[in-house]
């Protein structure tokens, strides 16, 4: 069975390649860093191991044995490969490069991600970005992704999670065509007597119950309506056309509502809540990439 390499014997050819390429073990471990006696020893360690001779030295000279030139041949070019690898894994550190893969929930990517994203594509074109827009709870880790953003309602506790953009708040919201042929609720049970427009997380098969802040609790109202959707500008956009009664977050309406399309409703029993945050898993080092999408997402979120 030939040899195989293990721990410090990787050392030891090196320590082996950089002697007959100088054919002095003085030049050697000057350019090795170490003690001429120290590389002595390593070369002896090698011969012992592999139980042949691979240096002819005297007091004057170095040579190599027959066993030794075959030995240099094979393992010149093997050391050339090693050394491009580690170059190409140390400009992953000095310059950004490679794919990130994000994860993120449909409102969050239209709000972090799509002001940013081709800004961030000409600062760093060696980046690979990589989006996947879901609404969909998902494993990060188990499904390949470097980052997610996602609503601090189903972060992972083992995550790194930094929230973004700040708190939110969900109102039912309707046109005020609809208002002035149905009314307005006076309580969030009265919702139960309209046409409330449901949305459903991906992946789930029961709606989105509506959730409502009263005497110092939160409390959750299963509404009924003619309409499921999951997807939240589906579900704007059957509200917009005075299908029914939407319970949608301020990002998503308060443009709307100062343009007078839509009206909000129940504001008394609508409180702000943790929005959305940057999810990743914890790691020692942070890949330069993914360092500086986040970073980008985050300026993105402050100036938002």
């Amino acid at each position: 069975m030939a040899p195989t390499v293990q721990g410090s014997e990787f050392a030891q050819l090196r320590t082996f390649v950089t002697v007959a390429e100088q054919l002095s073990f003085t030049r050697a471990a000057e350019r090795l860093g170490i003690t001429p006696s120290s590389l002595s020893q390593t070369i002896r360690s090698l011969e012992e191991r592999l139980g042949i001779r691979l240096l002819n030295r005297t007091t004057r000279s170095v040579a190599l044995t027959p066993a030794g030139e075959a030995l240099l041949l094979r393992l010149r070019p093997a050391m050339d490969e090693i050394g491009a690898a580690l170059e190409s894994a140390i400009r992953f550190r000095d310059t950004p490069s490679g794919t990130v893969r994000v994860h993120a929930a449909r409102q969050a990517a239209q709000t972090f991600i799509t002001p940013m994203l081709g800004t961030f594509s000409r600062s760093y074109p060696e980046i690979i970005v990589d989006v996947t827009v879901d609404d969909a709870v998902v494993d990060i880790v188990s499904g390949g992704w470097d980052v997610a953003i996602r609503p601090g309602e189903v972060v992972e506790r083992d995550m790194i999670a930094v929230e973004i953009g700040g708190a939110l708040c969900q109102h039912p919201v309707a046109t005020p065509t609809y208002i002035a042929e149905h009314g307005v609720p006076e309580t969030p049970e009265q919702l139960l007597d309209h046409n409330c427009i449901r949305w459903r997380w991906s992946g789930h098969s029961l709606p989105y119950a509506w959730e409502f802040y009263r005497d110092g609790n939160w409390f959750e109202l299963v509404v009924k309506g003619s309409i499921i959707a999951n997807d939240r500008g589906m579900m704007l956009a059957a509200c917009l056309d005075d299908a029914g009664i939407a319970f949608a977050t301020n990002r998503e309406t308060d443009h709307l509502i100062a343009a007078g399309r839509l009206v909000k409703m129940l504001d008394a029993y609508c409180e702000p809540y943790p929005g959305f945050f940057l999810c990743y898993p914890r790691q020692r080092q942070m890949a330069p990439a993914l360092r500086a999408f986040i970073d980008a997402v985050r300026t993105t979120a402050h100036h938002e």
